[in-house]
């Protein structure tokens, strides 16, 4: 189906992120750092996935330059973040992402969102 980068550094939500959307058909690449996520960016996935939840991770300004930079190019964005923080949702959306969901519904819904931004691209 889609290729997919995801950014996400806690692995054990990253590997269960990664497992449903394989389940699903997708080419997932599980990523820790900005840095990674960046570099894969020259294989140009569908989708990329970035937690927002990661206090060591700042997903919006990352998206933000990427965008700016011009190394987003056909790939769509996901987002998920802890949904007590609507601030960081808010930042979120502020900074280009195409979708920014909880974490809970990432987890729930995450290969349908995927599929479905992906087709989008």
């Amino acid at each position: 189906m889609a290729r997919v980068v995801a950014l996400v550094p806690d692995l054990l939500f990253g590997s269960r992120v990664q497992g449903a959307l394989t389940a699903a058909g997708h080419e997932v690449e599980l990523v820790g750092s900005g840095d990674r996520a960046r570099e894969r960016l020259a294989d140009a996935p569908a989708v990329l996935v970035v937690d927002l939840v990661d206090a060591s991770l700042d997903g919006a300004a990352l998206v933000e330059s990427l965008a700016a930079e011009g190394l987003l190019g056909q790939t769509r964005t996901l987002g998920f973040y802890s949904h007590v923080d609507a601030d960081v949702r808010e930042r979120a959306e502020g900074a280009g992402f195409d979708l920014v969901v909880p974490r809970s519904r990432m987890a729930r819904e995450g290969a349908v969102l995927v599929t479905s931004l992906a087709a989008g691209s």
